[in-house]
């Protein structure tokens, strides 16, 4: 006669099968998010204030690593400069599989390696070398200082344009000698005049056409580089 299981759970197969192996799904790479991809597109389309935000915005960063290739800080200067002038031409082919930043520091790098290939090729001449061939081309060292006829012309531009700038209008001329003389910024020369800013640049631009439009009539056939007595 069969004895009955007492627990007859312990031999069902489902529960005697290996578990299932578990699923686990590889995470998607997060995109890219560049803080610069508004300003991008409208720099490609020739707008100057977005250019300028994002110079100012790497600025710094770009020059510290100019610095720390050239070494020099005036030449990391003009490289930088240089960068930003070839980014500004090629923007239109900055196609975004990269943040801008990255973009702009791989032509500061390359503006900067350039740079020391070219002084690695530059060859220097010592003026005292004792050792130089008598007949190695001489040098001179050019006089710059100004000739008689270089210091006349200078006094007589600067008196004919005093005596243009004194017939301007005073509502014009004044924020004229403020800015241009005085060196003031915009919104101190508003401050002076006791008018906004947005009146000061007006008037600003009026008396600059005023001036341009005096000096013209005391122009040669040469344009501004000759002036009638």
């Amino acid at each position: 006669m069969a004895t009955a299981l007492s627990n007859p759970t312990l031999y069902n197969p489902a529960l005697l099968a290996p578990p299932a192996p578990q699923v686990v799904e590889t995470p998607k790479p997060e995109p890219i998010i560049d803080a610069d991809a508004e300003l991008v597109p409208l720099a490609k389309m020739g707008d100057q204030a977005a250019f300028t935000e994002l110079v100012n915005r790497h600025y710094q960063s770009c020059l510290k690593l100019a610095r720390s290739i050239l070494r020099d800080h005036e030449d990391a200067e003009d490289e930088v400069q240089n960068a930003y002038t070839k980014a500004f031409l090629h923007l239109g082919g900055f196609e975004g599989n990269s943040r801008f930043s990255t973009w702009l520091s791989r032509i500061v790098v390359n503006q900067c390696l350039m740079r020391l290939r070219q002084l690695r090729r530059a060859q220097f001449t010592y003026l005292d070398d004792p050792g130089a061939d008598e007949n190695q081309t001489k040098f001179e060292l050019r006089d710059t200082s100004e000739n008689p006829e270089q210091r006349y012309g200078r006094n007589e531009v600067a008196s004919l344009l005093q005596k243009e700038v004194n017939r301007i209008p005073p509502l014009l001329r004044k924020p004229l000698l403020l800015r241009e003389s005085m060196r003031l910024p915009l919104a101190d020369v508003a401050q002076q005049l006791d008018i906004s800013e947005a009146a000061a640049k007006s008037r600003l631009l009026r008396a600059r056409r005023e001036l341009k439009d005096r000096l013209s009539k005391h122009q040669g056939r040469l344009g501004a580089a000759t002036l009638l007595s």
